[in-house]
């Protein structure tokens, strides 16, 4: 009994130091992509941007054939259009720019204002000790909230919902979206968005829970901890 009992504590030692190499990995790759975010916008960006001024100058000054040159140079401007335009997307996949122009409860009531339908009313309530967050932590609040708002607008039928993060303790952050809308069906397939959901608070060492509310709609709540420095 000694010997299995041994290989049970060593097997979850295992388990739990993988967690935290995986807590550690996502940390670390999110703060790689902030990093890579704000070299793309600062470095490449604006040499793009002279480069395809440069261009305009080039196709007024080169000799020959003028007509010939202005048509490769308008083609050009247009390959470098597309190629500003992928960087942007590129830039937005690391890291969504609003959350570094005005924060994680700035960008959430900025996007429930501007994209939630008419009939949806969206209201965000935020603990005012919340500590500045990991970056792996805001995207992954920021996602979470998107999507649950998306399926809240696609399938609840909802007319409210309400968007609440507070600190249930001093070592992690509590995420909760309540709506009043149609709730879970009885049976129902978690699909992408929802495995989505439950995949992001994971990676991080948390949790997340989808059910029905009593008096009707559902409620999402998701754990996750804040590492220490």
């Amino acid at each position: 009994m000694a010997r299995q009992a041994g290989l049970v504590a060593h097997a979850v030692q295992l388990a739990a130091d993988l967690q935290r190499a995986r807590e550690r990995l996502v940390l670390a790759r999110e703060e790689e992509r902030r990093r890579l975010r704000r070299d793309l916008h600062d470095g490449v960006g604006p040499t793009l941007a002279s480069l395809f001024q440069r261009l305009d100058t080039a196709g007024q000054l080169i000799p020959g054939d003028p007509d010939a040159a202005v048509i490769m140079v308008e083609r050009l401007k247009e390959q470098m259009k597309i190629t500003i335009a992928d960087i942007r997307r590129l830039v937005y996949a690391l890291r969504p720019p609003v959350l570094d122009e005005l924060g994680l409860i700035s960008a959430l009531r900025e996007h429930a204002t501007t994209a939630a339908p008419a009939h949806l009313q969206v209201s965000i309530e935020a603990s005012q000790e919340i500590p500045p967050l990991p970056a792996a932590i805001e995207v992954a609040v920021y996602r979470i909230v998107l999507e649950a708002l998306t399926n809240v607008e696609r399938h609840a039928h909802a007319q409210t919902c309400l968007i609440r993060l507070t600190l249930p303790t001093a070592g992690s952050l509590s995420l909760e979206i309540l709506d009043d809308g149609s709730g879970l069906p009885e049976k129902y397939h978690a699909g992408v968005g929802l495995t989505s959901m439950r995949e992001r608070a994971a990676e991080l060492g948390g949790e997340c829970q989808i059910t029905s509310r009593r008096a009707g709609g559902t409620q999402i709540r998701v754990l996750l901890p804040i590492p220490k420095e």
